[in-house]
């Protein structure tokens, strides 16, 4: 049972440790990026990038709720345009408006999450010329509270899969 006890404790040492180093250590600032290139001129690649309604088709965090309740202000595709979404404790409920639009080459957006937690982000996604086919590039940024800076490398996994899935999905849909 002393054994059991020591490490248990050992384990909690090690938690209270990391979780100190991690709010230390850790910037507030939060960047993730993954590119994938597709073979598809960057004007076919736009299709699925250009418009938040066509973004829905192949955004993995929507898909994880198949009962999702998505509403547009917009047509999806211009400065301003919007939508809020409603799902499950797994995809929350937020917002997310288009800031920036160069058709073919970059879409700059702002997410507002409301639930579970409230918070502000900005999702860039950047098409440039790669060999015959077009490179798009995914970027999220945001600033962590204390907590967030403790769960970074979980937010990377998590992070790298869902972005890996929603280039993979991308690229399938573009390369039709």
């Amino acid at each position: 049972m002393k054994t059991l006890l020591k490490i248990l404790g050992v384990i909690i040492l090690l938690a209270v440790v990391y979780a100190v180093i991690a709010m230390l250590a850790f910037s507030k600032n939060y960047h993730f990026e993954k590119s994938v290139v597709i073979n598809a001129p960057k004007e076919k690649v736009w299709q699925h990038v250009g418009s938040l309604k066509e973004y829905n088709v192949w955004d993995p965090f929507s898909k994880a709720d198949k009962d999702i309740v998505i509403t547009y202000s917009g047509a999806g595709d211009k400065v301003g345009d919007s939508y809020h979404w409603k799902g499950n404790d797994k995809v929350g409920e937020g917002e997310q408006s288009v800031k920036e639009t160069v058709p073919n080459e970059k879409l700059v957006t702002k997410l507002h999450f409301i639930k579970p937690f409230e918070g502000d982000a900005k999702a860039t996604f950047i098409l440039t010329p790669e060999g015959n086919g077009t490179k798009v590039t995914w970027a999220i940024d945001n600033e962590l509270n204390t907590m967030m800076k403790i769960m970074k490398p979980m937010m990377d996994m998590n992070m790298k899969t869902m972005f890996d899935q929603g280039l993979g999905d991308l690229k399938k849909l573009a390369e039709k």
